[in-house]
């Protein structure tokens, strides 16, 4: 069967009947070899023949169309985050675990079902946590790393899944995949070699696979064992990067909250028994009641810690996150402004109120909210997305449509994007 584009974007209009890759598939077959650019290399690393669309639009907007179509975003960000022990620039790269391997499956497997891995989920994990394990780096906040790195291994980048390469080794811009390892592990091994070559002088335990581990030992004696917290790989690791560090510990953070369950619950309402007086405490259960769909007695926790800790990141988020899932925007507003009072380079808080600021048809204040997204954390393709379709309500077509190929060009896996892309050219005359 036949599927022309016109089709394919009638279907991504509808409902959520329509399952996107099986319904892309055949388009694919049929799409035109891709241009030799760097560009589209990287798009078919990714999403096998995926089209290319041109720069600028290919003919005039069909207005009533437009209007007529319901564009795809990704949902706000809602993984409640539990109260931070420490300071982001006091957690050091080497030392233990703190979240367990089952917490870190589970958190995996809730954020992508279906991870570009040439290995079960469980064997990713344990392989960080052997391999990390051994050279005294931190497994769960470097496969927080990964996940950053890698969109939950979604992939989208310059990258390929078949790589193997989990941390964006050698990958330095302009369309340069970097580094290839013949096993996950490798991968996995080489990801912690490279950590330890900032942070510590001490050479790895087995054979060097890192192809970058030598260039930072010789070439790099102010970062060579020097670089000893997460927040310190701020500007080195990533370019500019000015977050990079922050947002590791941010995943790391939402990985180590509870989960909904009964033994959750229990240990959640122990926690309140024996510290009545600490917002922690009401932090870890207002999150069980979050995952439990509790959300009016979540909200009651959250509000109890923020006014035992007024300044409490965790408190104000998890509040702010829980009253938008409630559709309760202007009190979400307040806690997103409270928090962004504390915190101005939350990306996540920016975003979530760009999404209150679309729905309410405040199109010029969601441009603003999602360009301070895009200042904090560059490669956030949905920030750049939402842009498009902010501009499309605005009626404002051309810079709609460099949105969207900017968002491809962050990342050319993202089905939104690409949904919004056919969408837009099935509107055109």
């Amino acid at each position: 069967m036949k599927i022309s584009r016109v089709m394919l974007a009638a279907a991504l209009c509808g409902a959520s009947l329509y399952p996107i890759p099986s319904l892309i598939a055949p388009v694919m077959a049929q799409a035109a070899p891709a241009a030799s650019s760097k560009a589209a290399d990287a798009a078919v690393r990714t999403i096998p023949g995926r089209p290319q669309f041109p720069e600028k639009m290919a003919g005039k907007v069909n207005r009533r169309a437009m209007d007529s179509v319901k564009w795809r975003l990704a949902p706000a960000y809602e993984e409640p985050m539990l109260e931070s022990e420490a300071a982001a620039d006091t957690i050091t790269i080497m030392g233990a675990a703190e979240a367990s391997e089952e917490q870190m499956v589970h958190y995996i497997e809730k954020r992508n079902p279906q991870p570009k891995l040439n290995c079960s989920v469980e064997d990713i994990v344990r392989y960080y946590y052997e391999e990390a394990g051994r050279e005294g780096i931190r497994p769960d906040v470097a496969l927080c790393q990964a996940l950053k790195e890698t969109g939950f291994f979604a992939y989208g980048g310059d990258v390929s899944p078949k790589q193997n390469n989990f941390c964006g080794l050698g990958a330095t811009g302009n369309r340069e995949p970097g580094a290839s390892f013949a096993t996950p592990q490798l991968g996995v091994r080489a990801h912690i070699q490279h950590l330890m070559a900032y942070a510590t002088q001490e050479r790895p335990h087995g054979a060097i696979v890192d192809p970058r581990y030598k260039h930072v030992v010789v070439n790099r004696p102010d970062i060579h064992g020097h670089i000893t917290k997460w927040t310190g790989l701020n500007g080195v690791w990533a370019v500019p990067g000015t977050r990079y560090g922050q947002e590791i510990l941010y995943l790391w953070q939402q990985a180590q909250a509870p989960d909904g369950s009964d033994a959750s619950l229990a240990a959640a309402e122990k926690k309140v028994r024996q510290m009545p007086d600490e917002a922690g405490s009401y932090i870890y259960r207002g999150i069980v009641y979050f995952n439990r769909a509790a959300y009016k007695e979540a909200q009651a926790d959250f509000k109890q810690a923020a006014g035992l800790k007024p300044d409490s990141m965790a408190a104000h988020y998890n509040l702010a996150i829980t009253q938008q899932r409630e559709g309760d925007y202007k009190a979400a507003l307040k806690s997103y402004d409270a928090l962004l009072k504390l915190s101005p380079e939350f990306m996540q808080a920016w975003y979530n109120r760009g999404l209150i600021a679309l729905d309410q048809k405040k199109e010029k204040e969601a441009l603003a909210d999602f360009q301070e997204a895009l200042r904090l954390t560059p490669q956030t393709a949905d920030a750049k997305n939402a842009q498009a379709v902010a501009y499309i309500r605005q009626k404002d077509y051309a810079k709609a449509w460099q949105a969207l190929g900017e968002a491809a060009d962050i990342n050319s896996a993202n089905m939104n994007v690409l949904a919004n892309q056919f969408i837009f050219e099935a509107c055109l005359k």
